[in-house]
């Protein structure tokens, strides 16, 4: 599985609605740190398959959902669960680093 690319429109459904735990990166195409963190966020996609889903959001098409979550800066990261943000954290960080915050979040 890979991960969904959510919408403003789609966030509500994607994110907050969904039934298991939702990674949400936000991020945008020119953010060089955003695209270090996206080959992790893929594979880790894959290895949570069914546990946890992980969406992106480009915070330059799609700036409500950014502004909601007062993203100020990019790459952000949140863990939603049953439809709130139970954890966030900015910037990018190795594989490990990520998977292991979301095993302490959910």
């Amino acid at each position: 599985m890979a991960t969904v690319a959510v919408t403003d429109a789609t966030f509500e459904a994607e994110v907050k609605n969904s039934d298991v735990p939702v990674v949400v990166d936000f991020w945008a195409e020119w953010c060089g740190p955003c695209k270090q963190i996206g080959p992790a966020l893929e594979e880790l996609s894959a290895e949570y398959e069914g546990k946890v889903k992980i969406v992106k959001v480009d915070v330059d098409s799609n700036p409500n959902s950014a502004a909601a979550m007062g993203v100020r800066g990019i790459p952000a990261l949140f863990i939603f669960k049953d439809g709130a943000p139970i954890a966030n954290k900015n910037g990018a960080a190795p594989k490990a680093a990520l998977q292991s915050w979301i095993n302490e979040s959910i």
